[in-house]
Parts: structure tokens; C-alpha cells; sequence
């Protein structure tokens, strides 16, 4: 057998250069490059090794958090079929990545972690950032990722990553499994060498296959829908990996179903599709809430049904409802006790389409009727919050309006945490299944610049609007120099509304008087942070970071920025001072808060009576 001597770090490089995957025929990299930062603990091991063999593109970005929210974003634009590998030095580094891996695993994105670790031969201990636990000499800060990676494993000896490194690929590849794979490197075992088999380092490629649904789960769900009168499809991220939108626009049309959409499904069909309802569930519209609560056949196409999409389990009150899982992770598919159809979103979707069709089956004339009045009522609805009213300041309902009447079809907006997420699940009129990009499995604040910076890699021909908070920009706004670095152009819409209004909003509601959710002074005579709001030149920071600034406080101006913003060849930023009061409401659901269940004060108590009347709302289906 011939052998290669390499040391373990060139190893990996060379493995992960040769790493294929193919779906429908189309054969890629799997790995577009590497994003990382060097310390003492990957320098002299992945450092040396990336420069010396060449064989994979490395990006610098400014913080590793930022990192991995980057290859997660380009991961979910690409349809989880490309990404990255991200590495750091040991301590710090390692555990910035922490957040990120979580985010990347909760949202089902495969993202290749390499932090550095504390040495093998433990002889220099306790080395620079190593955690010097006193039950164990085998732990590291790196033990932290366990529990938010899909596969993590310490390599201690060059020639483990024989075994461990096509494990990490088995898991990265599975749309079933993937996330977060975490694989902790020593810093002295990234530098020995071994004889490595040569066939270690030929390309592969790893085929995604097509799950068909078993037969006897798909005639018992064709059962299922055939008795049904008010069936309902909740299409969920999985369409659009599986990139069934045809698919699904086949099933809805020629059966009359109507589809409803979550965060991570929006865009799965045009905002104007006929049987497209709006969105389900705690952030979702009256349409798709109202046909929710009395559909009694709930078909969930490639969605975890999240706490919000189910409006914490009150959105679904007919008396005999009942689900079918279509999904390839088993773990969703068999959720709120449904009839689980395990199989690829686009296949089961087909299968499902062809066999109803040729049973001839379609929903009342009575229910289409009814599903078209509520959606050309939540179109009305959308449009008047998009509108907004005339006033000194814009709200952030006509800001993501204006945004989204100035983007093209092909646009993409980004976002990730505070009110805006179920705003623009509300109010974005979304034209391309790949246009919409929220994070909302983690609620990321700091996400939206690096995710902007790894969408607008993925596919540059598309502009990328990241709409963003002020809280949330204070948190992770470095990246503007990595897309200054790399020459990437995107178009940040910063909204000023003085501090972390989300859950400022959420605080009132919950009956408690304002406390340490928005960005004021400190006054002196309280001792709170009360004071006036901090006045902050976002437009300033962002131009000191090699960005052009731009400003917006009426809908004339945020319409000519975005013009002015266009004929820049680099980064822009547009800030946009709004008004913190005008919110856009819920409509016609609920999410659990808990509220004290102790307190002199009126409004929580108040607040308390109405909590226990929601909760009575829940349902646990099985």
C-alpha cells in the first residue's frame, strides 16, 4: 500500500480538498475553503498547512463567532450542499465558535469545526489559555461543544483522523443529521507526522439520495388527506433545501390546499401564489391562523414545528386534528404525534401530488372559497402596516416595506433576531425561494453582517440587504471589514430604535415597567439606566470601517439612500432612526411567557390573569 508522510494538519487539508458531493447529477466541492483565526494553538499545525499545500481558499474574518455564522448562512444559501471549514486557536477562540455552532445546529446547517487544543503529551500544562479542571486532566474548554455539535471528537494521535474524519463527512452529508461537527485538533499532534495511505486523500463524492416514502406510510397518508375537509400544508425549510417549490405549487393547485409558511420556509412560494395563506402560528398572519385553527388534517412538509410556527401549541384547535410528518429527519417527522412519511421533501411531495390527482381529489369549492377571502384580507392587512401612517419617524413596518419595494426578485434580505424577525415574516412580500434568509431556529443577534457576507459569496449576481437592529449591529459589526477585505457588496439597513426593543416590548407586555432593555444614560439620581437614549452615528462606525454611510429618518430619504446605496461599488450602510412605539401587532395567537406568579405590582398581575387564560389554549397532541 503506498504512503504518503505528512503531518496531520496537511493531512486534514488534503482530505477535505478532495471531498465531493452530488445531487440530481451536479457534482461540487464540498468545502468552499476555510474561515479562521490563527493563535499559538492552529498557527504552526492548520496555518502552515493551508499555506504550504494551497489547496483551499482561506478567509480571514475578524471574529470566529462571526466565522461560523458565515459558513452556516453560505451553507443554507447553497441548500446545505457546500460549506465551510472554520478553525481557531485554543481557548477563546475556540469557545467564540461556541454560539455559532449552536446556531448552525439547531437550524440544521453543516458547518466543519477545527479548534486548536491544549497539548496531547500534556507536557508543557498548563499551557496559554488552557482550563485546568481539577476532577480531570482530559478536559478542555473544547468539551464545551459536545452538546451543541451533531459529532465531536479530540484527536491525540495523528492517525485517528483515518477513522474520525469520514465520520465527520457521513454526518456533514445527511440531510437528517447534519449541524455542527466539532473535531478538537492539539497543537502538537496537528504538527507530527505520519505515513498516510495515499487512496486516504482521493476525491470522493458523497451522493445525497432522493428518500422515496414508503409505500404503506404514503397510502395511509393518502388515506388521511382523502377524508379530510380542511387540510392545511405548513411548509417549513426542508422545501427549500429538497428545492421542491415546484413541486408544491403542484400539490397545492391541483388539490386546493392551502400552504402556510414558517421563517425558514418563506419564500417556498410567491407572496402572491393563490394558495399561499401567510404565515402560521405566533408571529403569523390571520389568514393561515384562521384556517390553522380550524383545519382538521395538518400536513407539515420539512418543519421541526417550532414553539412559534405552533403558537405554542394553541394554534391547532379542531377537535379531531391530525398531522402528517412529512420530513427526512425521523425526530421532526414523528412530532405532535403524526403519521410519520420519512422521505425527501420533493419526493414525498411528488408522490403525494401524482397519487391525489389521479384520485381526482380536491378540496370544497365552500373551503377554496373561504381560503381565498382570508388571504386577499391578509394582503390588505400587510399592505396598510407597509404603508404605515404619516408622522415625524418611520416605523419599522414602512422600513421593511420600502426596502422590499426597492429589491429586485432576485434580492435577498437577511435578518436574525429582536422584533424584525416577525415583522418581515409578516410584511416581506418574498419573490425567490432563495430571497428570504432569517435565522430563527437560534435568534442570533450579531448573525445578520457575517450571514449577509456568506449569502453574497454564495451566489454574487444576487444583492443582499441586511436589515438589522441597532442592538444587534452593537453586538457584531466587524464583518463590514471582511466584506470591505474581500470586496463584497452589501447594503446594511440599520434601524435605530434606541436599544433591544423586542424584548423591551415583551417586558410591558408581561405587565413590568421599563428595565434595562433600552440604550439610555445612566441617571444619576435613580441609579438606572433611564436617562436619555445614547446618540449613536451608526452611518460614522460603519464608514470607519472602510463602508460608505448613509442616513434615513423619512420613507423620501430611505428611498433615496437605497438609490445612492446602489451606486456604490462596495459596502453600504443606511441609518434609519424609527419609532419605538409603533410595533406591528399579533394576530390572532399567543406565545408562552411566563408571568410572575408573585407580585405587588397591578400590571403583572393583570398580565398573570391572562397568561393563565392562554395556557388553557394548549393542547398536547399525540
Amino acid at each position: 500500500m503506498k504512503r504518503v508522510r505528512m503531518t496531520m494538519a496537511q493531512a486534514i487539508v488534503r482530505f477535505l480538498a478532495a471531498q465531493y458531493v452530488s445531487r440530481d447529477g451536479v457534482e461540487q466541492p464540498f468545502f468552499a475553503g476555510v474561515i479562521g483565526i490563527f493563535g499559538h494553538g492552529n498557527v504552526t499545525g492548520l496555518g502552515q498547512a493551508l499555506e504550504e499545500l494551497d489547496l483551499l481558499r482561506y478567509y480571514q474574518p475578524r471574529n470566529e463567532q462571526a466565522g461560523v455564522h458565515w459558513a452556516a448562512a453560505y451553507a443554507k444559501a447553497k441548500n446545505r450542499l457546500q460549506t465551510f471549514a472554520c478553525t481557531s486557536s485554543v481557548g477563546p477562540g475556540a469557545t467564540n465558535m461556541l454560539t455559532g455552532a449552536a446556531a448552525a445546529t439547531i437550524n440544521r446547517l453543516p458547518v466543519l469545526l477545527l479548534p486548536g487544543d491544549t497539548f496531547a503529551s500534556r507536557l508543557p500544562h498548563p499551557v496559554l489559555q488552557q482550563l485546568e479542571h481539577p476532577m480531570s486532566h482530559d478536559l478542555s474548554v473544547n468539551d464545551a461543544f459536545r452538546p451543541v455539535s451533531r459529532f465531536w471528537d479530540r484527536i491525540n494521535r495523528p492517525e485517528q483522523i483515518l477513522s474520525s474524519l469520514p465520520e465527520a463527512m457521513r454526518i456533514l452529508t445527511d440531510p437528517a443529521e447534519t449541524g455542527a461537527v466539532t473535531l478538537a485538533l492539539p497543537e502538537d499532534v496537528q504538527t507530527e507526522a505520519y505515513d498516510y495511505p495515499a487512496h486516504f486523500f482521493e476525491k470522493r463524492v458523497y451522493r445525497i439520495p432522493r428518500i422515496l416514502p414508503p409505500e404503506s406510510e404514503l397510502a395511509a397518508a393518502l388515506e388521511m388527506i382523502r377524508k379530510a375537509q380542511r387540510p392545511l400544508i405548513i411548509a417549513g425549510g426542508g422545501v427549500i433545501y429538497s428545492e421542491a417549490w415546484d413541486s408544491l405549487d403542484r400539490l397545492a393547485t391541483s388539490c386546493g390546499i392551502p400552504v402556510a409558511e414558517t421563517q425558514a420556509g418563506k419564500g417556498v412560494l410567491p407572496w402572491n401564489h393563490p394558495w399561499l395563506v401567510g404565515p402560521v402560528g405566533a408571529n403569523g398572519g390571520t389568514a393561515a391562523n384562521r384556517l390553522a385553527a380550524k383545519a382538521d388534517l395538518v400536513i407539515a412538509i420539512g418543519t421541526r414545528l417550532s414553539d412559534f410556527t405552533t403558537a405554542s401549541r394553541t394554534a391547532f384547535a379542531h377537535p379531531e386534528v391530525r398531522f402528517i410528518g412529512l420530513n427526512i429527519a425521523p425526530m421532526d417527522a414523528y412530532k405532535f404525534g403524526a403519521l410519520p412519511l420519512i422521505a425527501d421533501a420533493r419526493e414525498g411531495i411528488e408522490a403525494l401530488a401524482s397519487a391525489l390527482m389521479a384520485m381526482g381529489y380536491r378540496t370544497s369549492e365552500a373551503y377554496q372559497q373561504e381560503v381565498a377571502r382570508e388571504k386577499a384580507e391578509w394582503d390588505e392587512t400587510v399592505e396598510r402596516l407597509r404603508r404605515g401612517e404619516e408622522g415625524h419617524l418611520l416605523s419599522q413596518a414602512q422600513v421593511l416595506g420600502i426596502v422590499n419595494e426597492h429589491s429586485g426578485p432576485r434580492d435577498v434580505v437577511v435578518n436574525a433576531a429582536g422584533t424584525m424577525p416577525g415583522d418581515l415574516l409578516r410584511l416581506w412580500r418574498a419573490r425567490d425561494p432563495k430571497g428570504y434568509h432569517v435565522e430563527y431556529g437560534y435568534s442570533t443577534m450579531g448573525y445578520e453582517i457575517p450571514a449577509g457576507l456568506g449569502i453574497k459569496m454564495a451566489d454574487p449576481s444576487r444583492n443582499v440587504y441586511v436589515l438589522i437592529g441597532d442592538g444587534s449591529y452593537l453586538m457584531m459589526n466587524s464583518e463590514i471589514v471582511t466584506a470591505v477585505q474581500e470586496g463584497y457588496k452589501l447594503t446594511i439597513v440599520l434601524v435605530d430604535n434606541g436599544g433591544f426593543q423586542s424584548i423591551h416590548g415583551l417586558q410591558r407586555s408581561s405587565g413590568s415597567p421599563s428595565f434595562g432593555n433600552e440604550l439610555r444614560a445612566r441617571d444619576a439620581q435613580t441609579g438606572r439606566l433611564s436617562g436619555p437614549y445614547l446618540a449613536i452615528d451608526y452611518a460614522k462606525s460603519a464608514e470607519s470601517m472602510g463602508a460608505k454611510g448613509f442616513y434615513a429618518d423619512t420613507a423620501d430619504a430611505l428611498r433615496e439612500a437605497l438609490k445612492a446605496a446602489d451606486q456604490e461599488k462596495g459596502t453600504a450602510l443606511i441609518h434609519v432612526k424609527v419609532d419605538p412605539t409603533k410595533s406591528v401587532p399579533s394576530f390572532e395567537s399567543w406565545w408562552d411567557v411566563p408571568v410572575a406568579e408573585v407580585s405587588s405590582q397591578p400590571g403583572v398581575q393583570e398580565a398573570l390573569e391572562a397568561y393563565r387564560k392562554g395556557r388553557e389554549r394548549q393542547r398536547f397532541y399525540y
